[in-house]
């Protein structure tokens, strides 16, 4: 008997798990993906074309102003509260590379309040999730330097 009430019990726990268990529409979550990250990309699209139209600039600093005018949107979302609702619905989508570093920085910058103050707070968060991003980029650049440096001058000529 003990055996059976055994059984029992995990096959009602396996059915309450399942029971608890979200389901998740792969193709639904990809389609909200591709709709954000394409949003977020329509959007700096928009602003370069329109710095392009205005003659604001040169098409390089437009690119620039574009990034610039992306990542202050960015952090000004996630400062509102905006840009986590946004990654929670669309997922994957909101990792497009500026905007997703830049909340990928700004995040953890916000919760300073709960490691003591703006300077240790604020000095100790803000590179949790971006620090080791910028280590890897600054480590491979250098190696890669260090390759570029030592191969010979003919293929460097050709690679010019």
């Amino acid at each position: 008997m003990d055996k059976i009430e055994q059984l029992k019990q995990q096959k009602q726990y396996e059915a309450y798990v399942k029971k608890k268990t979200p389901q998740h529409n792969v193709w639904f979550n990809m389609m909200k993906a591709f709709f954000l990250g394409g949003t977020i990309c329509l959007i700096g699209q928009c602003i370069y074309h329109f710095c392009e139209l205005k003659k604001l600039s040169p098409p390089d600093d437009c690119s620039s102003w574009t990034s610039i005018l992306l990542i202050l949107l960015s952090i000004l979302l996630t400062g509102t509260g905006i840009y986590p609702l946004l990654a929670k619905w669309g997922g994957a989508g909101a990792l497009v590379p500026i905007t997703g570093f830049a909340n990928s920085v700004a995040a953890p910058a916000i919760e300073y309040k709960k490691e003591g103050g703006q300077v240790f707070g604020i000095g100790c968060k803000i590179f949790t999730i971006a620090g080791p991003v910028i280590l890897y980029g600054i480590v491979t650049s250098w190696a890669l330097g260090v390759v570029y440096w030592g191969m010979d001058v003919d293929v460097k000529q050709e690679m010019c």
